[in-house]
């Protein structure tokens, strides 16, 4: 018996893809930027999968500009010989930072913890970000004071940032961990006892988390190994003490959406659409601190 137009009820068969640039060659791979068909005569190996010959040579698919035969990544970026670069210098400055911290004592750590407003005791006396010292954001990103807290959070940078600097390129995966950082650091601010303090790479690090799950999705990778390992870390933010879950959940939704943008631009409008997420996400960033400080003042 025949059903649904199949012979033996036998499920649909997807169409037989070509080659763009030699249509009477059967492929099964797709250009990272374009997402037309490539055979492999066609097929330019990337830092993320293959590019089409036209996607090397030209960014945006007119034209030739100088360095636009220059293979890129799948957000743009340019490729380049060690992909580690960006992520070994975040890591040394984490682990400079840890070290001078247990070498200068609780003074260094008092001027570069995360306080949403001044604190007298124990660590004072001291002004927080209501008082203007927005600064305060960035250097918390970098600082831990416990060995299991730099351990875990520079295990998770390791093991992220080589391929999302690889697949987004240097400039932007310094982009994406930086304002991770500060929107979980915003987050905290907002939502946070006002004399809590707060400290660490955790929110930047949950931001890698989020770009990783969209980049896996953009590419069709299998997800549920980076799901799994985000959910076992959201089971330790909301079950362990002392730990700020507004920095990790802060992070996540930042990196989430910028990826988004980095990855799902339009080849067209690449430049405008990624330069306008970073803007607009810094905008609310700065706007939750404007908020919360008037609040507090």
């Amino acid at each position: 018996m025949e059903q649904d137009g199949q012979p033996g009820g036998g499920a649909a068969q997807p169409a037989p893809k070509y080659c763009y640039r030699h249509p009477d060659r059967e492929t099964g791979i797709s250009c990272t930027r374009c997402e037309r068909p490539i055979c492999p005569e066609c097929m330019v190996a990337a830092s993320v999968g293959f590019q089409c010959p036209e996607c090397v040579r030209s960014g945006s698919g007119t034209g030739h500009r100088p360095g636009a035969d220059r293979p890129r990544t799948v957000a743009g970026g340019r490729v380049t010989g060690d992909p580690r670069l960006v992520t070994k210098v975040l890591l040394g400055i984490n682990v400079a930072v840890f070290i001078a911290v247990l070498a200068g004592g609780d003074r260094l750590l008092d001027e570069m913890l995360l306080f949403g407003r001044a604190v007298t005791e124990p660590y004072g006396p001291v002004e927080g970000v209501a008082e203007g010292q927005w600064y305060r954001l960035l250097t918390s990103m970098f600082l831990h004071q416990e060995i299991w807290h730099i351990a875990m959070n520079m295990l998770g940078l390791w093991f992220l940032g080589p391929p999302l600097e690889a697949a987004l390129g240097r400039l932007r995966f310094v982009g994406l961990y930086l304002l991770s950082g500060l929107g979980g650091g915003a987050l905290t601010f907002l939502l946070a006892v006002p004399q809590q303090a707060s400290l660490g790479a955790s929110g930047a690090i949950f931001g890698l988390f989020g770009a990783m799950a969209v980049l896996m999705r953009r590419m069709r990778y299998d997800m549920r190994p980076i799901l799994i390992l985000l959910a076992i870390n959201l089971v330790f933010t909301f079950t362990w003490k002392n730990i700020a879950w507004e920095a990790h959940v802060g992070g996540l939704v930042t990196g989430v959406l910028l990826a988004y943008a980095m990855v799902h631009a339009p080849r067209e409008r690449r430049t405008l659409v990624q330069v306008g997420a970073f803007v607009l996400l810094l905008a609310v960033v700065v706007v939750l601190l404007v908020v919360r400080t008037l609040e507090l003042t």
